[in-house]
């Protein structure tokens, strides 16, 4: 896969969010990455760093199917032309995500670290605790998928707030971070920012209950946060280059967060702040100019056009 030249830089720089594109067409993009040189710890000198990423590559493709499998439920009760078409674009770079991110799993296994005792915790949720309920009236049904829509929505929120991150953490690049891996990040994160209204205007379009919004996120963030701690966990413990009982810390993430490595939790509760506000809207988070532009300059995406 080719990559920016040594002292390059592929991403744009920030952009203005007041000249958002309007109408955007939300399109799949399949890209392919080469995880045969990727090191477990891709971060040089920051295992745990490295680890509380990969916690991405652990969530996501269970999470993004049943994000697809959700929607599409979700689907025969749209009546707007338009949301209909961003859900299904939507859906499209969701199922990408999601292999793109099997495709890290795939090489941890071969590298002696075992993802499947979480991801089956992982299967366990979004399959049983979140799945269908066959068996449902038609009123009760409606009701479970509308609540299913709600967490998405602020999961999205989520994504985006970190898709916003990573387009900007130069950290990232100061630390010499593995060039593949970064563009994985920041092609997803890019597409994150890009369709972060979908979910929320669904939730909207269904069912615009603010009481319901923000109870979903409360929901939302605290899985989220449990998940995170126990995937990051899991995974330094499973490191087999790690020396035995290595734990994450607080003040290690706290640590790196200053160096640009992680996002900054006070600036992400800030954001979960802002989702309780009347007057919220996903546009007011991130920016897509910024989000579009990077997918024009991804070595990944841009090798998939040729």
């Amino acid at each position: 896969m080719q990559q920016p030249a040594p002292g390059t830089d592929a991403r744009p720089a920030p952009a203005d969010t007041s000249e958002e594109h309007d109408n955007l067409v939300l399109q799949p993009r399949d890209v392919a990455f080469d995880w045969n040189g990727l090191p477990l710890r891709w971060i040089p000198g920051e295992p745990m760093a490295s680890h509380v990423i990969n916690v991405l590559h652990l969530l996501l493709p269970e999470g993004e199917r049943w994000f697809v499998r959700t929607f599409q439920e979700a689907i025969p009760l749209i009546t707007d032309d338009e949301l209909r078409e961003q859900v299904l674009g939507f859906t499209g770079q969701e199922a990408l995500h999601a292999e793109a991110h099997q495709g890290v799993l795939d090489h941890m296994l071969a590298h002696g670290l075992d993802p499947r005792p979480y991801v089956e915790h992982l299967e366990f949720i979004f399959h049983r605790v979140l799945g269908d309920r066959p068996g449902l009236s038609p009123e009760r049904a409606r009701e479970y998928l509308v609540e299913r829509i709600a967490i998405i929505a602020g999961v999205e929120h989520f994504t985006a707030f970190l898709g916003d991150w990573v387009l900007g953490a130069d950290g990232l690049d100061r630390a010499g971070t593995d060039p593949t891996m970064l563009d994985l990040l920041r092609w997803h994160g890019a597409e994150e920012v890009e369709h972060r209204s979908v979910a929320y205007d669904l939730l909207c379009h269904l069912d615009p209950s603010y009481v319901r919004r923000g109870r979903a996120m409360v929901i939302s963030a605290t899985v989220l946060l449990k998940l995170w701690v126990r995937g990051t966990r899991f995974l330094m413990a499973a490191d087999p280059g790690l020396h035995p009982g290595a734990r994450p810390t607080w003040r290690g993430y706290a640590r790196a967060a200053r160096r640009g490595l992680l996002p900054d939790l006070r600036k992400g509760a800030h954001s979960v702040v802002r989702y309780f506000k009347p007057s919220y809207h996903p546009t007011q988070e991130g920016c897509t100019r910024q989000a579009v532009a990077y997918l024009g300059s991804s070595p990944a995406a841009r090798a998939a056009a040729h």
